[in-house]
């Protein structure tokens, strides 16, 4: 109960906490004006926008990262690589698919051993520390990332500006046998960023941890450019640079004009994304819909709020009902009856009183899922199960212990213990199996009855031996029905 009481007091706390937030900054944004305003851009807009921006990057890209992951432990791939080489036709049809099954700009391989640059038509060139485009190759096989994103020139396809994906290829035991990866044509990337820019009204573009421009709707920028030189937004770029979590704000001022920005470490590809806006249109904008937006966000989180806490509720009661219950009889489940047992147990050390289980066995179970099949196997099962919890007590916890085994937890001494047990055995016994079954009074039925072993706990005695000695008990009880039957 306590828990039950704990999760609705946390799920009321981020309500409140949600809607006050929103009340705060609705208060907030009424009494300043264009300072206020500007001051909410930095401290929100913008960096909500550098938040979606972020995500939809990693959506784009999260393919070609997932697919050279792949091509990194792909088993062909190693043993191509460890049986030597031999079959260029081969690795030309791998690389070839993996270009044209996911429309990748090029695929490729560079080998540890013999240092050739494989791509899909064939043996591009030698790797070689001599050639100043290898670079990339050697600093990468120097450092301990697994994979990086590398913006270079794609000698196979007339130096054309490309965003690699690099991964080791690595034996089970570390060796390394080489790089691999796919490539994705620059364009495509710059369109995609004109796309965000589009979408969201504001400038966008990713420099690389120096300030070199990565990523940028004017191609021309590209690994020529650099933060600190950018007319403007040099001014600030040492604290834009030095982000690391969270996000970086400022502004600058270029061409009369000031300018609001933001920028976010995205440590998946060890880029900075920069997003600025010209705050004179925005903030414009955002005093016409200041009161609208607040309001609509407003509703929006306390919405939100209603559907997740409800949704929440609704399928952690639905676990703890799955995680506690068999799924054949209804019953409660192993794991349930082991935590009901220590939870009685701790009950019976502090206050006293006596506990008792019950071990019940189906006799000839196999003979009858032989004989009848395993569907009137499964009725006879769930029948015995219901039949248990009509003869115990409220109180009383019945499991199914697991195959044809029933186990009842009673608080109560061992003489009372037996007396239900006797009165489960009864009602087994009578137990119309072929109606059950909906069979006619002409087919043949199979008998069912059970047999029993009870022990009362002892106190600080384990399951296992407690469980044990009920066990020792049945055993007992089914040596002297085999002896009385045979007599």
């Amino acid at each position: 109960m306590f828990g039950i009481a704990a999760k609705h007091r946390l799920a009321l706390t981020l309500c409140v906490v949600l809607i006050l937030s929103f009340v705060a900054v609705s208060g907030i944004n009424y009494e300043f004006t264009r300072r206020a305003a500007r001051a909410e851009l930095l401290s929100s807009t913008l960096p909500l926008t550098s938040d979606t921006i972020y995500s939809e990057i990693q959506a784009d890209l999260i393919r070609p990262i997932y697919v050279s992951s792949l091509m990194a432990n792909d088993t062909f791939l190693k043993d191509w690589a460890t049986d030597g080489e031999r079959d260029l036709d081969q690795i030309k049809r791998y690389l070839r698919e993996i270009r044209d099954q996911y429309g990748f700009f090029t695929s490729f391989f560079v080998s540890a051993r013999s240092m050739k640059y494989y791509y899909y038509d064939g043996v591009l060139k030698t790797v070689s520390r001599q050639d100043e485009h290898d670079v990339w190759y050697y600093d990468f096989i120097a450092g301990q990332k697994k994979w990086e994103l590398d913006v270079d020139t794609n000698e196979a396809a007339h130096d054309t500006l490309t965003i690699f994906i690099n991964h080791r290829l690595q034996t089970p035991w570390g060796e390394l046998l080489g790089v691999t990866g796919v490539g994705l044509k620059m364009s495509i990337v710059s369109d995609m960023v004109a796309r965000y820019m589009e979408t969201y009204g504001r400038n966008v573009y990713f420099v690389d941890e120096s300030g070199l421009v990565q990523v940028h709707a004017d191609g021309a920028l590209v690994l020529t450019e650099n933060l600190r030189r950018m007319p403007g937004v040099g001014a600030v770029a040492e604290r834009l640079l030095a982000v690391r979590e969270g996000n970086a704000d400022a502004e600058y001022e270029r061409d009369g004009r000031t300018f609001l920005v933001t920028a976010r470490y995205i440590p998946e590809f060890h880029w900075i994304m920069v997003v600025e806006q010209d705050d004179a249109a925005s903030l414009a904008t955002a005093r016409r819909n200041l009161l609208n937006t607040l309001l609509v966000g407003l509703l929006t989180a306390a919405l939100v709020s209603v559907i997740c806490i409800g949704a929440v509720n609704v399928f952690h009661r639905r676990l703890e009902i799955l995680a506690a219950t068999d799924e054949l009889t209804g019953l409660a489940n192993r794991r349930e009856f082991e935590r009901v047992f220590l939870r009685s147990a701790a009950r019976q050390r502090r206050h006293g009183g006596e506990l008792s289980m019950v071990l019940l066995d189906v006799d000839g179970f196999k003979a009858i899922n032989d004989a009848f099949g395993h569907l009137t196997g499964d009725e006879v099962l769930r029948a015995v199960g219901r039949a248990v919890t009509a003869c115990v007590r409220d109180e009383d916890l019945v499991a199914r212990w697991g195959g044809d085994e029933f186990l009842v937890l009673a608080e109560c001494g061992l003489d009372r213990a037996g007396e239900m047990a006797e009165r489960i055995r009864r009602a087994v016994a009578a137990l119309d199996v072929a109606a059950l079954r909906g069979a006619s009074g002409e087919e043949a039925a199979p008998r069912v009855s059970v047999t029993h072993g009870a022990a009362v706990h002892l106190p600080g005695e384990s399951l296992d031996a407690f469980l044990a000695r009920a066990d020792q008990a049945m055993y007992a009880a089914k040596q002297e029905r085999a002896c009385g039957a045979t007599a």
